[in-house]
């Protein structure tokens, strides 16, 4: 299985049948286990074997599978599957500091992960120093020996800057450091997170993994003392864990996942490359296009541009005119999903941030961005012309 693409990983990976050996996967849904005697139970709670199993917060068959897939798919040792992304994203952190430790983070989050690192870590006795992402100079002066965890999203929510995760990698393994990415946005298909140096690498299942809007989930994925040791031990006993149906449907989304990801990022291109020129659009931000500041280093670590874009129409007002003329895009703050949607951050995802850290970001009144799905391109960037027509009448 080593040997296989990705897409063959997706279909068929880490499937466990039963006695009647079905050809699409089984769902158990079933949060306990029986054994055959007390002995039996006593061995089972000592010493849990790959398919043995306690109770469906430790894991399950069919979360196992789901498991083993993803990590197959990213060329990880193992995986955690997780109740959401934000489960995942704070799990991680919980279980891999202590109060007294130091994270350097970049400033560019989505908001619930700003929360987590400025609020709750920090509540617990956790220091935190936030850097510009793209700015190794700071990330070089901000890390130090006493540094325990470096954390930054791959591709920034919302303004798709890029975070060179190898030299990043490289400054925090200087001091020790465990290198923890956020890669929602350059999704598992074009994900080389963990080859570029990466410790551990986290997903909003919710996204482009299930892409089509049924379940929230999450997945930490590393190294197999990593995630059976801290993560489990913090996961099972906090409550984390994805419930067995989620991660059936994540199962089965994953067979398909190549292909919705890569026509969605063809239409991307495709609605950037439209719009780039556009007289009533004061910006265009696309990684696979030309005139992205950091276009060369996402082409290196994605090899595409992915599957967002963000436009700024310039104010707000001229924002929520276009998002009102939509037909096909829909107003929403999800995004990785079939449907296409279109999200204003800075009066949703990230409206609490200060204005002035909001500025900082590039986060303006105007921007909005664009989650491309899998409609047909011309009419997506058909919709989007003929709304921003109607924005600036």
């Amino acid at each position: 299985m080593s040997e296989w693409n990705k897409r063959t990983k997706a279909v068929h990976a880490g499937t466990r049948r039963s006695q009647w050996g079905e050809v699409s996967e089984a769902i158990f849904l079933t949060q306990g286990f029986v054994y055959p005697t007390a002995e039996a139970a006593q061995a089972r709670f000592q010493n849990t074997g790959d398919d043995e199993f306690i109770y469906a917060r430790y894991g399950n068959p069919t979360t196992a599978m789901f498991e083993d897939r993803i990590a197959a798919i990213e060329g990880a040792e193992d995986a955690f599957a997780c109740a959401s992304g934000m489960a995942a994203v704070s799990g991680a952190l919980m279980a891999t500091l202590k109060a007294g430790d130091h994270v350097v983070s970049s400033r560019a989050l989505f908001g619930s992960c700003l929360y987590v690192l400025e609020e709750v870590m920090t509540r617990y006795g956790v220091e935190v120093t936030f850097v510009d992402g793209a700015d190794l100079d700071q990330w070089r002066a901000a890390v130090r020996d006493d540094t325990a965890v470096v954390f930054f999203e791959s591709l920034s929510n919302p303004v798709l800057e890029a975070v060179d995760i190898q030299a990043v990698a490289e400054i925090g393994h200087a001091k020790g450091a465990l290198v923890m990415v956020d890669n929602v946005f350059a999704t598992p298909v074009y994900s080389r997170a963990l080859e570029l140096g990466a410790d551990v690498v986290i997903y909003s299942a919710t996204k482009h993994i299930d892409g089509q809007g049924r379940s929230l989930g999450g997945v930490i994925l590393g190294k197999r003392d990593y995630i059976r040791g801290p993560i489990e031990t913090y996961m099972k006993h906090t409550g984390g864990s994805m419930s067995p149906f989620t991660a059936w449907t994540l199962v089965k989304s994953l067979e398909h996942m190549d292909l919705r990801v890569r026509a969605q990022t063809d239409s991307a291109a495709q609605i950037a490359a439209g719009l780039e020129n556009h007289p009533n659009l004061t910006r265009v931000i696309y990684p696979g296009l030309q005139s992205h500041p950091q276009h060369a280093l996402c082409m290196d670590q994605m090899g595409c541009g992915g599957t967002m874009l963000a436009i700024d129409t310039g104010s707000q007002e001229t924002s929520f005119k276009l998002l009102n003329a939509l037909e096909i895009w829909l107003i929403s703050n999800n995004l990785g999903d079939a449907k296409s949607i279109a999200t204003p951050p800075a009066s949703t995802t990230h409206q609490r941030l200060p204005d002035a850290q909001k500025a900082h970001l590039g986060i303006t009144p105007g921007l909005i961005r664009l989650s491309v799905g899998l409609e047909d391109a011309g009419d997506l960037l058909a919709d989007l012309t003929q709304a921003l027509d109607v924005a600036q009448a």
